[in-house]
């Protein structure tokens, strides 16, 4: 069946106050927004003392699917972090959560991002979400590209709302990585230069996604807030969708408080 096209928003400060939405209870297919609640599975895992963000790993590009018995291996023309696929071309290849969790946040790297989830575990991802108080509408069930979950039916999940609800949960050191985000052609580039934005988006075919923690500058005053726009839009490119996102933040920015 085919899928209805989708823009979904949310707009409101880090205590959880809407000040604006759109359809912001529909889920839709996540793309790499999943990334983030991994990001800070491991962080809350490094701070009880149950993972080492230093501890070195080593870096391989087949996985264990979440369908039993069943493995998959990523493709490297799927993904935009070259580093760590450079690493696996070299063989017996060793890096760090740390350095493999920044390449996932910030260069939206797949392989990066399934190497973090192998250590930090759904389990924790799933602690993640139901903490930061999201619905059962919104899952993250699988890594990236497990094409047996895939063929199962089994898909990461999100809504608006509910991506809102873990931005106002973003530790501290995630936020961080998150300003040197190297994807800024949706939400960042609708906002006036001197706002402090921490975003990460995610995109596939007819979807494209970005959210973000936004801090105004003291001189453009207002509160921080938590800006969420999912897109789900057949037949939209890539940069069209990302010029619709720009256009939605440039309209939050005239409704925030």
């Amino acid at each position: 069946m085919a899928q209805t096209d989708l823009v979904a928003v949310w707009l409101g400060s880090l205590d959880g106050e809407t000040w604006w939405e759109a359809e912001a209870d529909e889920p839709t297919y996540s793309a790499s927004l999943m990334k983030l609640p991994i990001a800070t599975a491991a962080q809350r895992r490094h701070e009880r003392g149950e993972l080492d963000l230093d501890a070195e790993v080593r870096v391989h590009d087949d996985f264990d699917s979440v369908v039993a018995g069943q493995r998959y291996v990523l493709d490297r023309d799927d993904d935009q972090d070259e580093a760590t696929w450079d690493e696996v071309a070299r063989g017996d290849t060793r890096t760090s959560l740390r350095e493999l969790r920044r390449r996932a946040l910030v260069m939206s790297g797949n392989l990066a991002t399934n190497l973090l989830l192998e250590a930090v575990g759904i389990d924790e991802v799933t602690a993640v979400l139901a903490d930061a108080g999201c619905s059962d509408r919104t899952r993250v069930v699988r890594g990236i590209d497990d094409s047996p979950a895939q063929r199962a039916g089994i898909s990461n999940i999100v809504t608006a709302r509910d991506l809102a609800r873990l931005l106002t949960h973003t530790p501290s050191p995630v936020e961080e990585i998150l300003l040197d985000q190297h994807y800024r052609d949706a939400i960042p580039n609708g906002l006036p230069p001197g706002a402090l934005i921490a975003n990460k988006t995610g995109w596939i075919d007819d979807h494209t996604h970005d959210m973000a923690i936004v801090r105004p500058s003291a001189e453009q005053g207002g509160r921080p807030f938590a800006l969420v726009v999912l897109t789900r839009l057949a037949g939209v490119s890539y940069d069209e969708g990302n010029r619709r996102i720009a256009d939605l933040a440039a309209q939050a920015w005239e409704r925030r408080r």
